[in-house]
């Protein structure tokens, strides 16, 4: 161990678990925030976010313990506990990347500011608790063992590929056609999951978000990402009673209206059928399908 001449001493690897403590942290605190904020009500999805949140802040403790610990920084409970949270880093961004790319159980994430930090916080998990097991208990300065010195270029290659994955999936995660196929939106009717709903001409279902009025959607953004508005022409099969109309979005696209809800599509619906989107509270609000009112 490397010492002053005082006799204190900082291992490296200590300061890197220390760093890795705090990563692991903070994305369980970004985890928790949006599970309580709406990811909670989505099938699965809410429960994987907080087996998340649980385990980053458990792996945070315990890498808190062993960094501050020095008879644990030369023993096999440091290595454990940072390859833990190195790989925990790894999975998390896997998790994020398959949802943007494909969808997860059902739900397909867009592109957010808080999904980008996480994802950088991921990879830095996994950079600085790789190099606190590569780095081996030395003191601070530059890594002055053999394995020591092969593993910073390891690190930093899987580090600089996870960056670049991250980077190409946000620059173009998975989208939806919207409702509106050569300008014309038929609504159909379609029984799921045991009732009459309002669907597209592809018979995909179709939402209403809780806090829109009949004359104003508040659904923008990343929120009309999550939840494609239905557009164009309007038009009804027969056996749809319901008062059809639109309203004009901010950016002057007639937006569908029936029974005075604004309707929408929901990208984690990848098939007809389905309603995957049905009471889930996300984006600020409560989203139920539309049920077909009655002839």
């Amino acid at each position: 161990m490397g010492s002053n001449k005082r006799g204190l001493s900082l291992p490296r690897r200590s300061v890197s678990g220390t760093a890795g403590a705090a990563l692991l942290a903070a994305s369980g605190a970004i985890h928790l925030d949006l599970y309580l904020t709406g990811y909670r009500t989505i099938p699965a999805i809410g429960w994987l976010f907080l087996l998340q949140v649980i385990a980053a802040f458990a792996l945070a403790v315990a890498m808190g313990v062993v960094s501050l610990w020095p008879k644990a920084l030369v023993g096999a409970e440091f290595t454990l506990a940072a390859a833990s949270g190195a790989l925990f880093g790894l999975a998390t961004l896997g998790g994020y990347l398959l949802s943007l790319r494909v969808g997860l159980f059902g739900f397909t994430e867009v592109r957010t500011t808080a999904g980008v930090v996480a994802g950088i916080i991921d990879v830095a998990i996994f950079a600085a608790l790789a190099v606190a097991i590569g780095s081996g208990p030395l003191s601070l300065g530059p890594p002055r063992s053999i394995s020591a010195r092969r593993a910073v270029p390891v690190i930093a290659a899987v580090s600089v590929i996870a960056l670049v994955l991250l980077a190409v999936d946000v620059a173009s995660p998975k989208t939806q056609p919207t409702a509106a196929a050569n300008g014309k939106a038929t609504l159909q009717e379609r029984i799921i999951g045991g009732q009459m709903v309002l669907t597209d001409a592809a018979g995909r279902t179709l939402y209403s978000f809780a806090p829109d009025s009949p004359t104003r959607s508040v659904c923008y953004g990343s929120c009309a990402a999550y939840w494609p508005p239905v557009t164009g022409a309007p038009t009804a099969a027969a056996g749809i009673t319901g008062k059809i109309g639109t309203i004009k979005r901010t950016d002057g696209t007639a937006q569908l209206t029936y029974d005075g809800h604004p309707l929408y599509t929901y990208i984690g619906d990848n098939a007809p059928g389905q309603d995957n989107g049905n009471k889930i509270n996300l984006n600020g609000g409560l989203w139920l399908v539309v049920p077909v009112s009655a002839g």
